[in-house]
């Protein structure tokens, strides 16, 4: 009994360790309210920000520990999945000319396109028109 106490207190170090997102948020009585999304279910609230912090990370240590001995499966943190900046997409022609066609009118390159319009469509600034201006500034 002794080896699996021990053993679950490194898998509980290792969890612990682990960059899982802190969601905060303060509600218009001022009162804090702490969550981790992805350790669903757990969250907290307090009078000020730093007790919020400090009670979700004690809410973590609890849920992990009650998964680890129930023998539930804890869910890796999002920011540590790694992506490599590629992915590849199957378009029907008639889009891949267009876009191609777009891009070239914008004086870019067609990824730089997309990651633009993707961008926009997300919410971000666009790069097409930085693109622009850097070929401007070239002539």
């Amino acid at each position: 009994m002794m080896a699996r106490t021990a053993l679950q207190r490194n898998n509980l170090d290792h969890y612990l360790k682990l960059p899982y997102a802190i969601e905060l948020r303060q509600y218009e009585d001022g009162t804090w309210f702490a969550r981790m999304p992805e350790l669903r279910g757990c969250m907290t609230e307090a009078d000020t920000m730093e007790k919020a912090v400090a009670m979700i990370r004690d809410a973590q240590r609890e849920w992990i520990a009650a998964c680890l001995e129930d023998g539930t499966p804890i869910p890796e943190p999002e920011q540590a999945r790694a992506y490599s900046g590629q992915f590849r997409a199957r378009l029907p022609r008639s889009l891949h000319q267009q876009l191609a066609e777009l891009a070239e009118q914008e004086g870019t390159s067609l990824n730089q396109m997309l990651v633009s319009l993707l961008s926009r469509a997300l919410g971000a600034p666009g790069t097409a028109a930085l693109a622009r201006e850097k070929s401007r500034q070239r002539t």
